[in-house]
């Protein structure tokens, strides 16, 4: 994703990479040197005020240690990285306080208009059954996606019965009324893909949204950071940008 942001920023006019890092040693991106990560608190003093926006998308503990150092400079975070756990989603938000935060699982407006539509489809299809199925790369670590799980909180809202979330299904399962079904899948290269299945008596309906590449979800991370530079300190959502 770091590579994929990068690309698509050289792409743009209204914006400019004025710097970058990494946990391993990696080549030039597009003419874009990657210093370690360890240097990234004083790559952002020395920087001054040419740095608008951080946008991360990285791995959780990575994530809350760039989140700080963004906030202890006063730039202000895009935040891509899912998997986080309770405390590590907290010292994320935390930063809001100090800097403007805008933390989303997924960049896609794909995804933000399947978001809308599974929120009515739930509230509009009382009693029927819900599974969630997502699929990703053979790479990705975190499981369920951070989207699908957004997916889940929708759904959840939209029906407050549903409250009991089942990870796969193995020997006697049969559903509960109260259930939602999560399924994750890791396999090939595939960049991101999301179903959402209501069915009741005689009716299916399914909702799927896929990406083609992860280059969708560095554009929208990109137009995200466009958004939030030079905005007040605090928590802002994607569907802000969208709006």
């Amino acid at each position: 994703m770091g590579r994929e942001v990068i690309a698509a920023a050289s792409e743009r006019d209204d914006c400019e990479v004025a710097l970058a890092v990494n946990r391993t040693p990696v080549d030039p991106v597009e003419g874009v040197a990657v210093a370690d990560a360890d240097d990234l608190p004083r790559l952002l003093a020395d920087a001054g005020h040419t740095v608008d926006v951080l946008v991360d998308f990285s791995g959780p503990d990575s994530s809350v240690e760039y989140v700080a150092a963004a906030a202890d400079a006063g730039v202000a975070c895009v935040v891509g990285t899912t998997g986080f756990d309770a405390t590590q989603a907290a010292a994320i938000d935390d930063a809001a306080g100090s800097v403007p935060v805008l933390r989303a699982s997924n960049f896609s407006r794909g995804i933000a208009a399947l978001r809308r539509a599974v929120r009515e489809a739930a509230a509009s299809l009382p009693g029927y059954d819900v599974e969630v199925t997502e699929t990703h790369h053979d790479g990705k670590v975190d499981a369920p996606s951070g989207t699908a799980l957004t997916l889940v909180d929708d759904i959840e809202a939209a029906r407050p019965g549903l409250t009991e979330r089942v990870h796969g299904r193995e020997g006697d399962a049969p559903r509960d009324a109260g259930e939602i079904g999560v399924h994750a899948r890791r396999a090939g290269d595939v960049a991101g893909e999301h179903e959402v299945l209501f069915a009741g008596d005689e009716n299916v309906l399914e909702l799927t949204h896929r990406a083609g590449s992860r280059r969708v979800f560095a554009a929208g991370a990109l137009d995200a950071a466009v958004w939030l530079a030079g905005r007040d300190a605090g928590a802002y959502d994607f569907t802000e940008v969208l709006e």
